[in-house]
């Protein structure tokens, strides 16, 4: 049987594990420098197939039962996997456009624009299918969560200087961060069709639809990167460093299981779908701690930009403490 929490304290643990997790991933593309991303992808998405099984065949299979993993996986609904692949598959071209547009216009738009746009997108969508929690709180912790996040563009803005904004790299990111917002529905409604599949089934078959997606998109992407980079080529997969594919590796597995803690997070009966992911969402104060406190990308910025840091944590510990407390009030 599928491990789920019935105390809200340990729902909120799990959102945190998920927070951090999808804010702590991509440290592991930085220390493959030299490694395109597109190689870098098919590592990242064999992780995140192996990192399922593993916690599938683990987590997923406590005391056996219907609900354990395979036979959940066995018995669950055409329509319930229907809806994890379509998940998987949004996720997937969300993620890339993301990917691109950091490219193309850098950190100090991407974030804020894509992820601060999923997050409102996501938390909408989400409370409208199932409306759990305090929306006053709910919201208004959003709203200070989007705060943090412009903050921080504005700081990464001043840190880089006065570079021009690409309109390319904008309409990519409004892509990504609609796209993005709109993926963890379709997995929120994997779990409440007839014959459902559990978390550990649905992170499977979501990583299985990312995979199915990422397979085109990221060979095409291969031969016509979206950067204007030159194209890659699969031999130079083969001949990359095997620490490169390890990093990759585990950097899909990082996020699998930042996406499994979620998912069983958004189960518990007082959080539901738009809290679990209005805090797994997040993850990009966790990723801007990292380049703060780990990285050092602020301690040759300007006093203009270094200022802002305070502002930008405080707004979201603020806000990510009124979306915890949502459910209780």
């Amino acid at each position: 049987m599928m491990f789920q929490p019935e105390a809200y304290g340990i729902a909120l643990m799990l959102m945190a594990v998920s927070m951090i997790c999808w804010g702590s991933w991509a440290n592991t593309q930085k220390l493959t420098a030299g490694y395109s991303f597109q190689l870098f992808y098919w590592d990242y998405v064999i992780g995140m197939i192996l990192a399922t099984l593993v916690w599938g065949f683990s987590l997923g299979s406590l005391n056996g039962g219907e609900t354990a993993f395979l036979p959940n996986l066995s018995q669950a609904s055409h329509t319930s996997v229907l809806y994890a692949l379509v998940g998987g598959v949004i996720f997937n071209i969300a993620n890339i456009l993301l990917v691109a547009s950091i490219a193309i216009a850098g950190m100090a738009v991407a974030f804020p624009v894509g992820i601060g746009l999923a997050l409102v997108v996501g938390v909408i969508v989400n409370y409208i299918i199932d409306p759990r929690g305090n929306p006053v709180l709910l919201f208004g912790g959003m709203a200070f969560v989007v705060a943090a996040i412009i903050v921080d563009a504005i700081a990464y803005k001043r840190r880089e200087g006065n570079r021009s904004t690409s309109a390319r790299g904008v309409r990519l990111s409004i892509a990504s961060g609609i796209l993005m917002g709109l993926f963890y529905p379709f997995v929120a409604k994997s779990a409440v069709v007839d014959h459902p599949l559990g978390p550990c089934t649905v992170a499977f078959v979501f990583s299985l639809g990312v995979a199915a997606c990422a397979i085109p998109v990221n060979l095409w992407l291969m031969h016509k990167p979206i950067a204007g980079d030159g194209p890659v080529f699969l031999s130079q997969y083969w001949k990359a460093r095997k620490n490169w594919h390890l990093w990759g590796i585990i950097g899909g597995m990082i996020w699998s299981t930042g996406a499994l803690a979620n998912f069983v997070a958004s189960h518990a009966h007082i959080v539901g779908p738009a809290i679990s992911y209005a805090i797994g969402q997040g993850a990009t104060m966790i990723s801007a701690a990292w380049g703060v406190f780990i990285w050092r990308e602020f301690a040759s910025a300007p006093s203009s930009s270094r200022r802002l840091i305070p502002f930008m944590f405080a707004f979201f510990l603020i806000g990510l403490t009124a979306i915890a407390v949502a459910p209780i009030f």
